[in-house]
């Protein structure tokens, strides 16, 4: 397998890696001119290509092969709080990105532990789990965004919330497909409270369930994707 670099700004039939991956490339990997290597755009392009100058501060590369991978037939999002562990956030993105997600956000709830995140780093996790698994596309991190602000973005007829209150829940693995795209709001560690639960459903939304099992956040928000995709394939 030829190695993976990243390369958002990817044009025409030539391309030079950032000083960081040029000097990774020669150094490390250890990459001579005809070596061959894969770039990836995070926007469905994938390519094959030489290296015609290993510079430790500029290799440059001339692309051989271009391929443009489709995006799957559904859209994957979650809305999670964010844990006062940054840690498991960025677990949570690099699962979720070798799985295959296209749209995290994370929620400001009242019972939030965290009320600010920096998205770089997680940026980069994103970005080293798609050059590791494959993928072809980037999923979106959206920036913290207040729950009730969120609401009203989302199409309350494919967005499901998975909340602990007792009450009538319908397993996700069974109204995942309903639609070309699902949501599925994911409540801090203190869960969703009454008020929000409440706004949500007044919108439509319907409440779900993942289990038996208390999940942690992050734990919750990977069941969730994988539940989708389960449920697509089955209706496909």
């Amino acid at each position: 397998m030829p190695h993976t670099f990243y390369a958002p700004d990817l044009s025409g039939l030539s391309y030079t890696l950032p000083e960081d991956e040029s000097k990774h490339a020669v150094r490390v990997l250890r990459l001579t001119p005809s070596d061959t290597v894969e770039l990836v755009d995070g926007r469905g392009g994938v390519y094959q290509a030489e290296v015609t100058d290993a510079n430790p501060k500029r290799c440059q590369l001339r692309i051989t092969q271009e391929q443009q991978v489709p995006r799957r037939a559904y859209f994957v999002h979650v809305a999670v709080a964010p844990t006062k562990n940054l840690d498991r956030m960025e677990w949570l993105v690099e699962k979720a990105t070798e799985i295959g997600i296209d749209q995290l956000t994370f929620l400001r709830c009242a019972r939030s532990e965290r009320r600010e995140l920096k998205l770089d780093r997680l940026h980069k996790i994103a970005v080293s789990a798609l050059k590791q698994s494959g993928q072809a596309w980037l999923p979106q991190l959206t920036e913290l965004t207040d729950f009730a602000a969120f609401l009203p973005t989302v199409d309350a007829s494919t967005t499901f919330m998975a909340h602990l209150e007792d009450g009538e829940r319908t397993p996700l693995a069974r109204v995942a497909a309903t639609g070309a795209s699902c949501c599925i709001l994911i409540g801090p560690e203190g869960d969703f409270t009454p008020q929000e639960i409440e706004a949500a459903f007044t919108r439509g939304i319907r409440p779900v369930t993942l289990g038996a099992s208390r999940l942690r956040t992050e734990t919750a928000a990977l069941a969730a994707v994988h539940t989708v995709h389960v449920a697509q394939e089955l209706a496909g």
